[in-house]
């Protein structure tokens, strides 16, 4: 049985917040980093005002952006 925090590791995924800075970290075309914020706008488990996932805890608006992220319920 996994614990609270590798719980939380497993809804993180592979991304990283030092991602961003990251200048070997392919980055998300915008079109697509728009496309996926939309989805998490609509989604119950987003934080409106901090734009911070419920699920993996990570901020969106950054999340969004890179290429190898992926939504920790599978919307995109």
């Amino acid at each position: 049985m996994a614990n609270p925090w590798q719980e939380y590791k497993k809804k993180l995924g592979d991304t990283r917040p030092w991602d961003m800075i990251n200048p070997n970290i392919e980055h998300a075309l915008a079109d697509e980093a728009t496309r996926r914020m939309s989805i998490c706008e609509e989604c119950p488990s987003l934080l409106k005002l901090t734009h911070q996932c419920k699920e993996c805890g990570c901020f969106m608006k950054l999340k969004v952006k890179l290429a190898n992220a992926k939504c920790p319920l599978g919307k995109w």
